[in-house]
This record gives C-alpha cells, sequence and structure tokens, in this order.
C-alpha cells in the first residue's frame, strides 16, 4: 500500500471498499469526527453524484471525502464546490504535460480535459436550526485509470492516463489535491468567495458561449454570462438574465 503525506490537518481513512465514502464521512461526523478527517476507498459499491446518479467506481481511480465543519451560513458553505474544482483543476494542469487539452470547470461540480469529464464533486450538508453548517462533507471522484464508456453517462468521460498522466495514481493524485484544497479552503474562510469565484471563472467551460440548461422543468437555452455571487449561474437570454441554482449543462448543439 503506497505512503500517502498529507498535510496536519488532514486525518485520513483509508479502506479497500465501502458502499460510499461520503456516507462513511456522515457517519463518521454523527460521531463527532474531526474537521479534515478524509475518508478514501480503493472502490466503492454505491458511489453517487449529484441528484443521486450513480458513480461508477471501480478499483484504480480516486474516491474520497474530506469532512469540513465551516462557520457560517449554508448559502455560503456551498461555495466550497468551486474551491475544489479550482484545486483539482490546478492539480491536473501540473500533472499533464504542455500542450495537453484545456481544463476546464463545468458549472456546477465537474473538471473536463479537453471537455471530457474527469472529476466530479458532490457536497452535502447537515444544518443546523438557524440555518448555519454543522457539517460539509466533499465528496471527490477523480478517473484516473479508467472513466465510464459513453453509454453509462450523462456527458463524455476521460481519464488522467487516456489524456497522457500514466505515471499517476491515486494516492499521487490525492496527495497533490491535499494542500492545494487546504489552501483554497483556507483563502474562501479568510477573504471570502471573490477569489474563488474570479480563479473558478478563469477556467469556467463555456463562459460567455450558448448553452443547454437541463432544469427539473426542461430545456432552457441561453449564454453563460458567468457566476452570481451566490454561485448560481447567470444565463443570458437576449435582454433578461436569469439566475439558476441547480441544473446540468450541455454545449447548445447537443441537444
Amino acid at each position: 500500500m503506497d505512503a500517502l503525506l498529507l498535510p496536519p490537518f488532514f486525518r485520513t481513512i483509508r479502506l479497500s471498499e465501502i458502499g460510499s465514502t461520503s456516507d462513511e464521512a456522515r457517519r463518521l461526523a454523527a460521531l463527532g469526527a474531526e474537521e479534515g478527517t478524509l475518508v478514501w476507498a480503493d472502490a466503492q459499491t454505491n458511489g453517487h453524484g449529484r441528484g443521486g446518479r450513480t458513480w461508477i467506481s471501480p478499483p484504480g481511480n480516486l474516491y474520497f471525502s474530506v469532512l469540513l465543519r465551516p462557520e457560517g451560513a449554508i448559502a455560503d458553505a456551498l461555495q466550497l464546490t468551486f474551491a475544489a474544482a479550482v484545486a483539482l483543476a490546478e492539480v491536473i494542469e501540473a500533472i499533464l504535460q504542455p500542450g495537453a487539452p484545456r481544463i476546464g470547470c463545468k458549472w456546477p461540480n465537474d473538471v473536463l480535459i479537453g471537455g471530457h469529464k474527469v472529476a466530479g464533486i458532490l457536497l452535502e450538508s447537515q444544518v443546523a436550526a438557524d440555518g448555519s453548517v454543522e457539517v460539509l462533507v466533499v465528496g471527490i471522484g477523480v478517473n484516473v485509470a479508467s472513466h465510464p464508456p459513453a453509454a453509462a453517462v450523462m456527458y463524455p468521460a476521460t481519464s488522467l492516463h487516456a489524456a497522457g498522466a500514466d505515471a499517476q495514481t491515486p494516492v499521487t493524485v490525492l496527495q497533490r489535491f491535499c494542500p492545494i484544497f487546504l489552501r483554497w479552503y483556507r483563502t474562501w474562510q479568510q477573504l471570502g468567495f471573490p477569489p474563488v469565484r474570479e480563479a473558478w471563472l478563469a477556467r469556467a467551460e463555456k463562459l460567455h458561449q450558448e448553452v443547454d440548461v437541463q432544469l427539473e422543468s426542461g430545456m432552457m437555452t441561453g449564454v453563460f454570462a458567468g457566476l452570481a455571487g451566490n454561485g448560481a449561474m447567470l444565463l443570458q437570454q437576449g435582454g433578461l438574465r436569469r439566475t439558476i441554482l441547480a441544473g446540468d449543462v450541455f454545449p447548445a448543439a447537443a441537444r
């Protein structure tokens, strides 16, 4: 088993297999686990993404969840989705060779290589009666050695190995990610969302381009105009600017 060296903030629990690292992190949180507890599994049997979708989780890829206890309202804490995405993007940019396809951040919670999904992020929370956050679990999956076939996913996928990073393992990716994410977490705690938002927008996929957004009520098309101060998508439709809180984004041509 490869050695893992992380900043002291993180307390790692490594498992060969589990249903879901996020479910385990929430269970540990209920037992009083400290902030920085990190649950990492070689494989998941019940990995899940946004909306309860299945996250295919074979061995060889990276699956982990970090327990945080940020102070403040849940609406603000959810901005850490973008902090995690920026940290992942920085890691992947450092891993891939010069000339590799662009690393993009796809709203609200994915990281892409050349327009193909390589990582996803899911935040799950427990909120107090006053609306403040008691527990925030940041669940992350990174396709390191393999990726699901097109027929199994809503959005085209890739892996680090497919993009040319053959020497990378789940250990090396996690070891790179944790200090960078911790830096962005501290930045967010000290300075709020603006620096995170700026860094995310610098990598935003399809910014100022026409996109389709699948909502519960149906499909909406417009120009991705940026992020609101709370992380919502701003969608420009002619003279009307809409605020989108949740949805799935696709290139406008992919109808």
